[in-house]
């Protein structure tokens, strides 16, 4: 009897001890309270590792189109789509020799030159329609804008060059006028302005003037930029010109203008969609 007690005992103990061993293999946590490696899902890794991504701000967000699209001809750079109203023109990218906007209009605004079809009265009609509102608007205000030189053709840049050149030499001449083909005024997007106060010259003591002050505040609510502003040389290549405008669209204007950035910078931290 004692013999069939003590073998029953024994089966007991064998029994507990299996299922004790089960047990300890596949609990749902282990020394740590964590659950064990086999216990995780798959995508429960990725979720660990993933970081959240702040939304990109749409005003950083730029269209593909607006983008140059450039092809190297002899050495150079030269743009391939130069009706796009963002083109980047400067020394390292060029536009074509013979491109002339299609859409060149006169603006209905005053402008030094009184011949009526001279080539540099001339601006895209996008740009001219802004340049009517801007001037009109100034106006309003007690500013009194006059226009000197928008649209200029790539001979005629050949031509304004070589003066510069000859009166200056090379080294001078290259740092306040554009090579033929690297001038913004051939894409009929850009225009100089002055004002009596500054003898309706092309002067720096221009940016000083009330009427000088008052561009440098508002014109990028019409779209436009001061395209060569001051302490950024190094990056536009060409000095200070506060009668410099450029037209960009009032969206890549607002930008340019909160941001304190040159067209080159603009097109650094924009993301192309």
């Amino acid at each position: 009897m004692n013999q069939r007690w003590q073998a029953a005992m024994l089966v007991c103990l064998l029994l507990a001890g299996c299922q004790t061993g089960e047990s300890g293999s596949n609990g749902a946590a282990g020394p740590s309270g964590q659950p064990p490696e086999s216990a995780v899902h798959p995508s429960d890794h990725q979720q660990q590792g993933k970081t959240s991504e702040s939304p990109v701000d749409p005003d950083l967000q730029l269209e593909a189109k607006y983008w140059n699209i450039v092809e190297v001809q002899n050495g150079q750079k030269v743009i391939q789509n130069p009706d796009n109203i963002l083109v980047l023109v400067n020394k390292e990218q060029s536009l074509p020799p013979g491109y002339k906007p299609a859409d060149l209009v006169v603006p209905r605004v005053p402008f030094l030159c009184a011949d009526p079809n001279a080539e540099k009265r001339h601006m895209r009609a996008e740009a001219a329609a802004a340049l009517e509102e801007m001037f009109a608007a100034a106006r309003r205000d007690g500013i009194e804008l006059v226009a000197v030189s928008a649209y200029r053709s790539y001979e005629r840049q050949q031509v304004i060059f070589a003066e510069e050149v000859r009166q200056k030499g090379r080294e001078k001449a290259v740092q306040a006028v554009a090579h033929p083909g690297q001038s913004e005024h051939q894409t009929g997007l850009a225009v100089d302005i002055s004002s009596r106060s500054a003898g309706c010259q092309l002067t720096e003591s221009f940016g000083a003037t009330k009427e000088g002050q008052w561009v440098a505040a508002h014109a990028h609510e019409y779209g436009f930029i001061i395209r060569y502003p001051k302490g950024k040389e190094a990056v536009t290549g060409y000095k200070y010109e506060p009668w410099h405008l450029r037209y960009v669209g009032r969206k890549a204007a607002a930008v340019i203008k909160k941001r304190g950035l040159t067209l080159e910078e603009y097109f650094k931290v924009v993301k192309k969609v």
